[in-house]
Parts: C-alpha cells; sequence; structure tokens
C-alpha cells in the first residue's frame, strides 16, 4: 500500500494556494523534485482546479473567511487538502479542522516533513474514497433489500403466499427473466402501485 502511494506521487496534480514568496516558490519547487506536477495560485481562487487531486493552501487569518468558502462544505470527491501554517495557535487550527484539511504543514517547508505529509494525506484520502465506495454498496445493498421485502409483503397480500413462497416466486421470475432480484422486485412494486392507481381513479 505504501509503496503504491509513493508511486502515486509521480506526476499527481497538485494545485499549490500560496503567496509567491520564498516558501511559496520553495514549497512549489520540493513537490517538483518529488515528481508532482504543480500549479501554482494566487491569490485566493473562488474555487479549486478541477484537474488537482491534492491542493495546498497557506491557511492565513486574515484570509479565513475566502479559505472557508473556498473548501466548505467538504465534499467526498474533493481534493486531498493540506494547510500551510506558521502558527499553531487554536485559530489557526479551528480554521484548519473547519476546512477538512487532512495533513498540516509547518513552516520553514523542509523536504522530509513535506512528503511525509503529503503521503499521509493522500493515503487518508483514498481510504476515504475506499469507505465511501463501500457505504454507497451497503446502502444500495440495503435499499435492494428493502424492495425484496416490499416485493414479497405485495405477493402475501395479493397472491396469499406465505413469506418463503413470496421469496421463491420473486427468484424464479427474477431467473427466468435473467434479471436480479433487486430490479424484478421494483417491477412488483411499480406494477401494484399502477393497479393502486387505477383503482383508486374507477
Amino acid at each position: 500500500m505504501a509503496s503504491n502511494i509513493l508511486k502515486d506521487l509521480k506526476g499527481l496534480r497538485v494545485q499549490v494556494i500560496h503567496p509567491p514568496d520564498s516558501e511559496g516558490l520553495g514549497l512549489v519547487e520540493h513537490l517538483r523534485r518529488i515528481g508532482c506536477s504543480c500549479e501554482a495560485t494566487w491569490p485566493l481562487p473562488e474555487s479549486v482546479s478541477p484537474a488537482a487531486v491534492v491542493v495546498l493552501v497557506s491557511i492565513e487569518q486574515e484570509n479565513r473567511d475566502q479559505i472557508l468558502r473556498l473548501f466548505r462544505p467538504v465534499q467526498p470527491s474533493d481534493p486531498a487538502l493540506l494547510a500551510v501554517v506558521s502558527f499553531e495557535d487554536p485559530s489557526t487550527l479551528q480554521v484548519v479542522l473547519e476546512c477538512g484539511a487532512l495533513a498540516v504543514i509547518e513552516r520553514p517547508i523542509r523536504p522530509f516533513g513535506l512528503l511525509t505529509n503529503l503521503t499521509i494525506a493522500r493515503a487518508l484520502w483514498l481510504e476515504r474514497q475506499n469507505a465511501g465506495k463501500r457505504i454507497r454498496k451497503l446502502e444500495r445493498k440495503l435499499a435492494g433489500n428493502n424492495r425484496t421485502l416490499r416485493a414479497k409483503n405485495i405477493l402475501m397480500q395479493t397472491q396469499g403466499f406465505s413469506e418463503q413462497e413470496a421469496y421463491d416466486s420473486i427468484r424464479r421470475q427474477a431467473m427466468s427473466k435473467r434479471v436480479s432480484m433487486d430490479e424484478l422486485a421494483a417491477a412488483i412494486i411499480n406494477a401494484n402501485e399502477l393497479l393502486t392507481f387505477k383503482g383508486s381513479r374507477e
């Protein structure tokens, strides 16, 4: 996993939102030495570059509102965010937390600290993406189970089936029609709703 992430840094599209001072220029240079493809941006843009998969942003108190507008609300598809800070005071850390940064780089910026935090942030971001996929898969499965349960209840009420008979009927029909049980359950629900609607109008 770690070796894959390190390889992944080569050619990684990074947006650096930092004043073009010695620290900012040095940051871009360090990233390019690592092998990242950098886009330097200043002043704070209205939106993050759509090409960026990692963003490093300079946290300045005078830009607090702009930073929060730029990065909040945090979306699952947002790039991995690293905060560049000069001080670890409570107000700065509050901005770091609110904007959803996955790692913090302290000034003066050092190559070792940069590589470490970039790797950590990328690993956390990838894990968050994988967790999101697992959650969405479970949500789809739960929704499918609920549809199957609802379809079984419809068959039990309209056909007088037992629960097992209703389940077996859905499974057999799904196999014969070469569709998933979820698709067939949805069709049963839709047909029942249509019949109920027609019946209510007659």
